[in-house]
This record gives C-alpha cells, sequence and structure tokens, in this order.
C-alpha cells in the first residue's frame, strides 16, 4: 500500500526531529567507529541494514498499513532510556534508544506488518553501538586466557620453549602478553556482524542461518590463537620484534582476513549441505 501525502509529511518531520534530537549521540558513533578498532564495522551497518530494507521494499508495499497506539510504549521506554543515559551520561544507553525509537515509530506510524517485515533492518543497527567497556572487558579477559592457554599447549607441542602466567606467555629471549586485539572478540564484533548478513544473504533455511551465525565464535577465536602462535613460533627467533611494528599489523590484517575466508567457504558449504 504506498504512503499518503501525510503520512509521509509526518515520517519527514520525525527523521528531522530524530537527527536534531540526536546529533551529539551520531558524532559520537562516529568517534568511536573511526578510532577504535573494535567497531570500525560500524561505518557499514546501517548501510547493510539500509539494503535489508531495500531488500523487503516490495513487500512494504503490500503491507497493510494500519497504526498502533502501543508503539507509543516502546517510544515511551526509548525516550526513558534517552533520559537515563543523558542522566548517567551512559553513551550505551543513548545509542540504543535510538534504536527502541526507531522501532517503535514504526510500530506507532505504520503498524506490525511493517514492523515484522523491517525487523531484521532494525534489529541489524544494535551491531553498530559499542558495548559498554565493562562488557568487553568481562568478555575479554577469560578469552584471552582460553587463547594464551591453548597457545601454548600447541607451542610446547611444536617443540617451543613457553610458560605461561595468566595472559602472560613467557619465552627464553622475551615475554609477550595476550592483549584485547588476540583475545578473538575484536575480530568477534565485527565478524558476527558480517556473519549475520551473510546468514541473511546466503541461507534460505533460517537454521542454517543460526549455525552460520554461531559459527563465526569459534572461528575468531581459532584464528586469534593462529595468531598468537604464529607470533609467538618466531618470538624465540626474533624476540618483541615478532609482536610489533609491521609484523603484528599485518598479523591483525591477516587473521581477520582469513576469518572472512573461513566464514565465506562455512557459508558455502551450508548451502551446499542444505540444497
Amino acid at each position: 500500500m504506498l504512503l499518503s501525502k501525510n503520512q509521509i509529511g509526518l515520517f519527514s518531520v520525525v527523521a528531522v526531529l530524530l537527527a536534531v534530537v540526536y546529533a551529539d549521540v551520531f558524532q559520537g558513533l562516529y568517534y568511536d567507529w573511526s578510532n577504535d578498532e573494535n567497531y570500525s564495522h560500524g561505518f557499514l551497518v546501517p548501510v547493510i541494514s539500509a539494503y535489508f530494507a531495500w531488500q523487503v521494499r516490495d513487500q512494504l508495499l503490500n503491507d497493510l498499513i494500519k497504526p498502533m497506539n502501543s508503539g507509543l510504549l516502546l517510544v515511551a521506554f526509548a525516550l526513558l532510556v534517552l533520559f537515563a543515559g543523558v542522566s548517567a551520561q551512559v553513551d550505551f544507553a543513548l545509542r540504543t534508544s535510538f534504536v527502541f525509537l526507531l522501532c517503535g515509530m514504526v510500530l506507532f506510524l505504520f503498524g506490525w506488518q511493517w514492523f515484522k517485515t523491517l525487523s531484521l533492518p532494525l534489529g541489524f543497527l544494535f551491531f553498530m553501538i559499542p558495548l559498554p567497556y565493562i562488557v568487553y572487558d568481562s568478555l575479554a579477559f577469560p578469552l584471552k586466557l582460553f587463547v594464551a592457554k591453548f597457545s601454548v599447549i600447541i607451542l610446547k607441542l611444536m617443540g617451543v620453549i613457553v610458560l605461561r602466567e595468566g595472559n602472560i606467555i613467557m619465552f627464553p629471549e622475551t615475554v609477550l602478553e595476550v592483549a584485547d586485539a588476540c583475545s578473538g572478540l575484536r575480530s568477534l564484533m565485527s565478524l558476527l556482524a558480517l556473519g549475520v548478513a551473510l546468514a541473511f544473504f546466503t541461507q534460505d533455511k533460517p537454521v542454517w542461518r543460526v549455525v552460520l551465525i554461531l559459527l563465526t565464535v569459534p572461528i575468531a577465536i581459532l584464528t586469534n590463537m593462529l595468531r598468537v602462535i604464529g607470533t609467538g613460533y618466531l618470538a624465540q627467533y626474533y624476540g618483541a620484534a615478532a609482536a610489533e611494528g609491521f609484523f603484528h599489523e599485518f598479523a591483525g590484517m591477516g587473521v581477520f582476513l582469513l576469518a572472512m575466508v573461513l566464514l565465506f567457504i562455512s557459508s558455502g558449504v551450508l548451502r551446499k549441505v542444505s540444497s
């Protein structure tokens, strides 16, 4: 069903108001995407979300527009989260309130059918929001211990003389630390967003979409273990230089590219299995 002029006008006014109210929030997101390597994928999230919405444009035209006043409850909740975020200066609350507000406005202005059709592009927007650091650190620390533990086991099997103390790996000539970048969480944040997009682009059945999305976790951890193992193996010959400078940056990019390749291969295998 086509939108009326009044509905288009109302939607335009709402869009302008959102841009004004959330101007500082958008600026903060842009800053984080530009400066935090954990969330550099944030630039792509709105683009992919818009593409998801474009993909269902024909269905939206056929969906019944039936505004629901219950959408105002979600709008009220979003504004409450916004107020709490402003009062407590919590960026995560400010940013998530924007997505909740969008959901509420779609439900209020267009109704349940539109909301259901747009649930994927709306939900995907959560991937552009950085996690609170307290949550990020609580996830990164056990991952660092896990990666360090099993990397040391593999290094010993390779004949490397090495000891481990927590996330610290000690060699005869140098000491390396498994930092956040090597925990797998940094790759996981970007890979999970990519995995969700790839799952909906390439998999027809919900069960295989879920499987592909879940595979992002072991892929991210495995590839970062390979990074630590490779760094550790070279460290016995080149010392701390193996974990610094060009090699360190190249290893980080190489690990993520390898993770993407494994994810695409997994997607292809699942397509063959499901066909």
